[in-house]
């Protein structure tokens, strides 16, 4: 079995630890919700809008394909940095807010400077991974963003315990810059990140969105967000004011729904990938994965009406380990169709489309709360969203296989990207 050059997969751990770190700074404000509502005198509506504040701005970007293209166009290794530095300063200056107004607008902030990190993603591993590594590689990535808001929802709930969720943010915000001098010095180098194409080479968007499989990709994905930002943005506040859970057992309840879900889809990757490379078609290893993460995904619902506590918890741990299945082969779906010369376009399209579930899933939680006083409905709406994403995936892509991409006349492109 061929091998990734030992550089790339140097680099890999640095995007995994950059997707941890993207999603410990989105998971902050769901874990420090409650001190931020009292301080703030904000009401349960207005907390709803500060978590989804930071989703309109990384969908808006990603829809107008401005992450995407930059991705596309110029060397993404130094996008990605520039990204990076806009939302770990923007998760710093968050601590220092002192109204609703301020803190909306730096949601927005670090919105923008997230959505360059997928496009990146897809872009990076699109020209650097083959079919068989990119189930692994993918997960790696994922698994990041899964051990984020776990770590994020441990460390933080315990540390903003002690000394408030200012210095955290604070602290957090700064420490996380010192990534950037080790992806500077070891990011990939060589044809695959240097090349920049002839603008009349790339598909455009209207390219893309005459595809079949990217319009049923972004609504499968909008459809499986829905029910990850749900878990993201609110079961740290469900589990203290429903289920009444102290802070430090909240803490660990959430860390370890979010660590189940890393760990499965580390084991999915790896097990996809092997079912690959021994002859299984990328068909039928990724839409399996897909259907049976999401389907299984529904076990969520008895979260929200079994009493005991216990009990209920283990329900949250099986749909979590359920949904891992999944993440770890959606974006290597989206990889295999797009191919390598508009992954980071294709990924920018799907995801800031799929991303408006960030504004959607947290509002409608919110505004569903507060309208029937408590969550029954909302874990409903949340099993039926994930259920309509596994169907999708499924029947409504069609058969996973590289787009045939038309050759503009005149225009040749790089053999090592035709394919």
């Amino acid at each position: 079995m061929s091998r990734a050059p030992r550089l790339t997969w140097g680099a890999l751990v640095l995007l995994a630890v950059s997707g941890f770190l993207n999603y410990f700074d989105r998971a902050n404000l769901s874990v420090g919700a409650a001190q931020v509502q009292s301080e703030l005198h904000l009401t349960s509506y207005q907390l709803g809008l500060l978590l989804s504040a930071f989703f309109w701005s990384y969908a808006l970007m990603q829809l107008f394909l401005l992450a995407g293209w930059l991705a596309d166009r110029f060397n993404v290794c130094w996008v990605l940095a520039v990204g990076f530095f806009l939302w770990s300063g923007a998760t710093a200056v968050t601590g220092t807010t002192r109204t609703f107004a301020m803190m909306f607008a730096l949601r927005l902030i670090l919105g923008i400077g997230e959505s360059i990190a997928y496009p990146s993603y897809s872009r990076i591993l699109a020209n650097y991974f083959p079919e068989h590594h990119r189930g692994m590689a993918n997960a790696m990535i994922d698994a990041g963003t899964k051990l984020g808001p776990a770590m994020g929802t441990l460390i933080g709930g315990l540390l903003m315990a002690v000394y408030g969720w200012r210095a955290f943010f604070v602290v957090l915000g700064a420490g996380s810059l010192v990534w950037l001098i080790p992806w500077i010095l070891w990011m990939p180098r060589g044809e695959g990140a240097e090349t920049v194409e002839h603008p009349k080479a790339m598909p455009t968007a209207g390219h893309i969105v005459l595809q079949r499989a990217a319009i049923f990709s972004a609504l499968g994905l909008f459809c499986s967000n829905y029910f990850w930002y749900f878990l993201l943005t609110w079961l740290p506040y469900y589990l203290q004011s429903a289920r009444h859970f102290t802070a430090g057992k909240m803490a660990t309840t959430a860390a370890s729904a979010y660590f189940l879900i890393a760990l499965s889809t580390m084991i999915a990757g790896h097990l996809s990938d092997r079912w690959i490379a021994r002859g299984a078609s990328v068909n039928r290893v990724r839409k399996t994965c897909a259907g049976i993460g999401l389907t299984f995904s529904t076990i969520i619902l008895p979260v929200a009406i079994i009493q005991d506590g216990g009990t209920a918890t283990v329900f949250l741990f099986l749909a979590c380990f359920s949904f891992g299945i999944y993440t770890a082969n959606v974006f290597a779906i989206t990889q295999t169709l797009a191919g390598p010369r508009v992954a980071g376009k294709w990924t920018s399209l799907q995801n800031g489309f799929a991303n408006l579930a960030g504004v959607a899933a947290p509002w409608l939680t919110g505004f569903i709360v507060q309208q029937t006083g408590e969550y029954f409905w909302a874990f409903v709406v949340a099993a039926a969203v994930v259920l309509a994403g596994a169907a999708i995936f499924v029947f409504g892509i069609g058969r996973l296989e590289p787009v045939k991409w038309a050759r503009p006349t005149g225009v040749s492109f790089p053999e090592a990207l035709d394919a």
